[in-house]
């Protein structure tokens, strides 16, 4: 007999999970990866559902009283509300991890995720509704947000803790495979409603049924990662406390330093996320009178070599280190902001030539930045450290650079958007610098 998962905790879905899944045998690895690539790919579809809308959909629906870069601008105000809530949601839903059990947690997470973005998909007009739909809009964008926060679920750690000691960067570059996929799926849907529909038709229904898609994919991904949690190696992980949820705040208060250095560790990658998917898509829309379906193709083009790039930097990083893929990629990402972003008023091919290398670029670095100073934290707060890591990385690096990155190009002109990048890249490698140095005086000491 196994025990229960959690204890007192533990869910009578969990325990039922635990019967039938919680063989004697060892969960692989790699099935491990599936069910991560499957939660991760969820929760990017989600995200990607919503951030095309936020170009294509939302300017014209909620705000048509100001005109197009403005409109696009106030979509971009609420887009940013997701990552403000994050930190939110990590630290509600870790009290129900440590109160209630992980399977209730996730349950609850992932249902408010679905059911959040599945609800926009009734959100009316300004002219229906006035104000009140941009308000309603607002709170299950929030909604989006503190389900992201609390759908942290340790896979990534148990993926990583499970993986041999010659394969971490193959490994640590799993989950990342989540965000290309997710921006395959969401942005294919949206070119097939552009090209099927006339405008009218896209603009009055048929943007919605990427948000329907949204709630059927969360649940398909519930079970895939219930079905993780209810496995001997993670109970065993959960045990020895490595898994184990602390008091955020208690994390907070204690490891500040850890938590802070890991914020701004990827900020490169996380800033290149939104310059290369959301950004460019608002620009050349507003900006060359291109069609979106072109350019969302481009976009699926890109990502498929995003997904190429993030192989190859696990293989690289097994050879050389993850901490030197990072460095290497922020100097990279850092060159490339000297540039790359004039391309995007350069026609069709510069255009081409931005989002394929920024894709690139985003491979090798997002394929190694997740949990980069995890280490870092105590066996007993690994697991929350790295769910408040990883949701102030996203707040600090991505959530306003849509909206900023617009906001600089319009008023400055696009070479303003690459010196905005280069911020993230040398932020990225103070960081990194920081902690070699901040773990090198500690083992000294």
């Amino acid at each position: 007999m196994t025990a229960p998962i959690a204890g007192s905790n533990s869910t009578t879905l969990e325990r039922d999970a635990q019967r039938l899944h919680a063989h004697e045998h060892r969960i692989a690895p790699g099935e491990i990866a599936i069910g991560v690539v499957v939660g991760r790919t969820s929760e990017f579809f989600d995200f990607f559902v919503y951030a095309i809308a936020s170009v294509l959909v939302f300017p014209s629906l909620l705000f048509p009283f100001v005109d197009a870069v403005t409109g696009t601008l106030y979509s971009f105000g609420l887009f940013s509300l997701a990552f403000l809530a994050r930190p939110l949601g990590s630290a509600l839903f870790m009290w129900i991890d440590r109160h209630h059990g992980r399977g209730v947690k996730l349950t609850i997470a992932l249902f408010l995720l679905g059911g959040s973005t599945m609800s926009m998909a009734f959100i009316p007009g300004y002219e229906q509704m006035g104000v009140t739909a941009i308000w309603a809009l607002a709170v299950l964008r929030i909604g989006q947000g503190m389900a992201l926060g609390g759908a942290w679920d340790g896979l990534p750690s148990l993926l990583s803790l499970n993986a041999p000691a010659n394969q971490r960067g193959w490994y640590a570059m799993i989950p990342q495979l989540g965000a290309p996929l997710g921006l395959i799926v969401a942005a294919g849907l949206f070119a097939f409603f552009l090209t099927t529909l006339s405008d009218a038709d896209f603009l009055s229904w048929g943007w919605r049924y990427p948000f329907f898609v949204a709630f059927a994919i969360n649940v398909v991904a519930l079970f895939a990662r219930l079905r993780l949690v209810a496995t001997p190696e993670f109970q065993h992980l959960f045990e020895s406390r490595e898994l184990q949820p602390a008091p955020f705040w208690e994390t907070v208060r204690l490891d500040w330093r850890t938590i802070a250095l890991g914020s701004f560790a990827p900020l490169a990658s996380f800033a290149l996320f939104h310059l290369v998917t959301v950004f460019p898509l608002s620009w050349v829309l507003l900006n060359t009178g291109e069609s979106a379906e072109r350019f969302l193709l481009i976009e699926i083009i890109g990502a498929m070599v995003c997904v190429l790039a993030m192989l190859a930097s696990g293989v690289v990083a097994d050879r050389v280190g993850r901490r030197a893929v990072l460095g290497i990629s922020a100097g990279l990402i850092a060159a490339y902001s000297g540039f790359a972003p004039q391309l995007l008023g350069a026609g069709g091919f510069g255009e081409t030539v931005y989002m394929l290398a920024g894709f690139v670029l985003l491979g090798i670095a997002f394929g190694q930045s997740s949990g980069a100073v995890n280490g870092s934290f105590s066996s007993e707060r690994r697991y929350t450290g790295a769910a408040t890591v990883a949701n102030l990385a996203w707040l600090i690096g991505a959530g306003f650079a849509p909206l900023v990155a617009l906001a600089l190009a319009t008023r400055f002109g696009l070479w303003s958007v690459g010196a905005y990048l280069l911020s993230g890249a040398i932020c990225t490698l103070a960081a990194l610098a920081i902690n070699r140095e901040w773990a090198r005086s500690t083992s000294a000491g």
